[in-house]
């Protein structure tokens, strides 16, 4: 992998990973273990981008952008939007209506929000942050997803901070979870 990739060109390959995982969705038959488990996967592909973006992206929004700070606070209300839709989805019957309807609401609210990002928020970032320091973060969000969480959690604080702490605990307890009910495994 190269290390020179900044947090743009990682968050930006995260996106394509995860509208090909809704691709994937779509194609799947309606209630099957199939569109069950990218379902599974897609959730844990989220959370781990959101986890990164809390912790690293944001920051640099609000230290870089002239008006950053508001940016940085309508993402945030994006992700928690986004982590209750998955928290629903979740515990939605996979063969019901409730479950299509979610679905649509979760594959819309993130287009959207994939949309906002790399049409108005990356372009700003990259023209205002230095590329040294564009760097240093993708390598930092690298390593935020490694070890991030893998079920949503709204009610989480969103202070960089205390994200960070919390992946420490969640993450690990959510991959042994994960490890012993075989979340993600076909």
């Amino acid at each position: 992998m190269d290390t020179r990739r900044g947090i743009v060109e990682e968050l930006t390959d995260d996106h394509r990973r995860i509208q090909s995982l809704f691709d994937r969705i779509r194609s799947a038959p309606a209630g099957s273990a199939e569109r069950s488990a990218l379902v599974e996967e897609a959730s844990r592909e989220l959370v781990r981008h959101a986890t990164a973006e809390r912790s690293h992206l944001y920051p640099a929004v609000r230290r870089h952008l002239p008006d950053g700070a508001a940016r940085a606070e309508h993402a945030l209300r994006g992700h928690q939007e986004i982590e209750e839709l998955l928290r629903s989805l979740r515990e939605a019957d996979t063969g019901g209506e409730e479950f299509g309807r979610l679905l649509l609401s979760v594959v819309t609210r993130v287009t959207r929000h994939v949309v906002e990002e790399e049409q108005l928020l990356f372009p700003r970032l990259q023209a205002l942050c230095p590329a040294e320091v564009l760097c240093e973060l993708g390598a930092k969000v690298r390593g935020a997803e490694a070890s991030a969480p893998t079920r949503p959690r709204p009610a989480a604080s969103d202070a960089a901070p205390l994200v960070r702490i919390t992946s420490q605990v969640w993450g690990p307890l959510d991959r042994l979870r994960d490890l012993a009910s075989r979340r993600g495994r076909r």
